[in-house]
């Protein structure tokens, strides 16, 4: 038998022993109120639709929206970002900006159901209301024109704005979208609208289930607009140039193959930096519990944890509304 004085006097298991003990040390919470739930809302459907590769997330009317932010509010998460799904597209995604489309419709319901009790982020993009799925407008040679899209995210902006919303997330990956519709907004007096920049939005392989859930009219990819997967300087310089712009938060997305930027974000950034726990992060997460191989509530936990100490503020998740009922 060894001599006890050789035997560790230093032993960090202690603060390990029991759950109290793990709580009481915790250095790294998650609140419901960091957590934003996206949701989708279809034009012309009677009742809600469960999209295929995303399990326990649906396709909303405008009814089941209202219901769904009450339940929101009540949950107590932070906030809402909801995408539309048009009956019809054309080349510029006129349902966009039309005061009486899906998405300003629904913005509407869901002010009128809870006020301000939740912050409402509606996606100030073209990608859903487009025939041809890409984020702006299109030159005749296919390319996206990227200064006649930021015309078009004005304009978009603006009725959001009108409609109540509380932050636009700028998701298109434009040069100059945050400048650009900052100034369209104050020259409207939409001063207090402020703006959730998807400042380092990569091209990933993740975003397979969100297409099917807005029924994407992609062909191709995105690749020269959004970040090369490669690259964390460049990213670093979006983020840098979307504040110098009047971002008001920054985000990155996906999040969990990407919290090496969401750290180098939180490092530098004045501002709130989020984070969007993607569809294909969610839909792995549930297929493999659905399996069997991996317990659900626990792994959801770990996930939007690591976001957390990766250094988001705020978390986008499809898993908002389970993971609040599993925090309080």
């Amino acid at each position: 038998m060894p001599n006890s004085s050789e035997f560790p006097v230093i032993r960090p298991r202690r603060l390990r022993r029991t759950a109290a003990l793990r709580r009481l040390v915790a250095e790294t919470r998650v609140h419901p109120a960091d957590l934003v739930l996206p949701i989708f809302v279809k034009e012309g459907l009677r009742e809600p639709v469960e999209i295929t590769s995303m399990p326990g997330v649906y396709q909303h009317t405008v009814d089941s929206v209202r219901k769904l932010a009450v339940e929101a509010a009540r949950a107590g998460i932070g906030g809402l970002m909801p995408f539309g799904v048009p009956a019809v597209r054309d080349a510029t995604g006129s349902a966009a900006t039309d005061p009486d489309g899906i998405l300003n419709v629904a913005m509407r319901a869901i002010r009128e159901e809870v006020g301000d009790d939740l912050v409402v982020v509606p996606d100030l993009c073209l990608d859903e209301f487009t025939d041809h799925g890409h984020c702006g407008v299109l030159r005749e040679d296919g390319t996206v024109d990227n200064d006649a899209s930021l015309v078009r995210y004005a304009e978009m902006g603006l009725a959001l704005a009108e409609s109540g919303a509380d932050l636009l997330g700028a998701s298109g990956m434009m040069d100059g979208q945050i400048g650009y519709v900052r100034a369209a907004l104050d020259e409207a007096g939409h001063t207090d609208t402020g703006l959730l920049a998807y400042a380092a939005k990569y091209a990933s392989a993740f975003y397979g289930p969100f297409r099917e859930a807005v029924e994407s009219q992609l062909q191709g990819d995105r690749r020269t607009y959004q970040q090369d997967g490669a690259n964390a300087t460049e990213a670093l310089h979006e983020i840098d140039l979307d504040i110098e712009q009047g971002a008001d938060i920054v985000m990155v997305k996906p999040a969990l193959p990407y919290l090496d930027i969401v750290r180098a974000a939180a490092e530098r950034s004045p501002v709130p930096v989020a984070a969007y726990h993607i569809s294909g992060e969610y839909s792995q997460l549930v297929a493999a519990a659905e399996k069997g191989w991996i317990d659900k509530e626990a792994a959801i936990l770990e996930s939007l944890t690591s976001i957390k100490r990766a250094g988001a503020g705020i978390i986008a998740t499809y898993t908002a509304l389970e993971a609040a009922a599993m925090l309080r």
